[in-house]
């Protein structure tokens, strides 16, 4: 048994993983992202891997180094498919609105021109999100029609493919905070409270965490958004409005963890690292 883990910077909770790695015995090398090349038609030494953990900073390295070894018969965790649906805010809203998980309201357009009549015609204030990105960034509340031109001009202005695709999402009245539940597998494990007076809590930007009880609304939706969005290890974010209840508002393919695990004491990197050992190619 041997397992690879895919990383871009050794962080705290990478150090946990190999930890836990070492405690059960487990082979394993440290693969650093930066410094990988591979040869579609060649894979060597990787065939060496029974499984590879994800855990790089990059969504593009992340994404299409597992799609590389899942093709080439390796297992990751997560698995190439799950990654590109959550790593595309986009991707990740149809897939919930496929399986009938309550999200927010949300609209797509292409050019900043229909974007802004969306806006304008169902009211502000309104979010307008990147495809990509996390920890909080480059998220804009839009509070009404001149700051939405004028985020609108600058996201054309930028002229990547992510900035030609708008991402239009309803403005939640949370009560100064938001939920992120974990999910290993088929079970929801534990959740925590990240509240902050910004309208933004990721806790990246500044929020702080608490513990959050494990109730059976909360596990079940987010085990329902881990399903829609592929399954294996995830992270889901809840948004709770006043008069629907709970929505998923994001699904997290590589999760952090380090606020958590002493906050809750549930020992997410071990879990984690368990879950990749029942996955392996030897157990498929």
């Amino acid at each position: 048994m041997k397992v690879g883990v895919l990383y871009s910077r050794v962080r705290v909770e990478e150090k946990w993983i190999f930890e836990a790695l070492e405690n059960r015995g487990v082979d394993y090398d440290r693969i650093d992202d930066r410094q990988i090349g591979l040869e579609l038609n060649e894979p060597g030494r990787w065939l060496a891997y029974d499984v590879v953990l994800e855990r790089s900073l990059s969504y593009k390295n992340g994404l299409y180094t597992t799609r590389v070894l899942n093709a080439w018969g390796i297992p990751t965790v997560n698995m190439a498919r799950v990654a590109e649906t959550c790593g595309d805010k986009l991707a990740t809203s149809a897939a919930l609105q496929q399986a009938g998980v309550p999200q927010p309201r949300v609209w797509t357009a292409f050019t900043a021109e229909a974007a802004l009549e969306i806006m304008d015609r169902i009211g502000y204030p309104l979010i307008l999100k990147p495809l990509v990105g996390s920890w909080g960034r480059l998220l804009a509340k839009v509070n009404d029609h001149e700051a939405a031109e004028a985020i609108l001009e600058h996201k054309e202005t930028l002229g990547s493919f992510q900035h030609g695709v708008f991402y239009i999402q309803e403005y939640i009245h949370k009560p100064g905070r938001d939920i992120r539940s974990f999910v290993i597998g088929d079970q929801t494990v534990c959740a925590i409270y990240r509240q902050s007076p910004h309208w933004i809590t990721n806790t990246a930007r500044g929020g702080a965490a608490e513990v959050c009880p494990v109730t059976d609304e909360i596990a079940e939706l987010s085990l329902a958004a881990a399903r829609a969005v592929g399954g294996g290890v995830v992270a889901v974010d809840l948004l709770e409005d006043p008069q629907r209840g709970l929505l998923v508002n994001e699904v997290n393919h590589t999760m952090e963890f380090h606020s958590t695990v002493p906050l809750t004491g549930v020992d997410l990197p071990g879990m984690l690292v368990d879950y990749a050992l029942e996955h392996t190619r030897v157990c498929a």
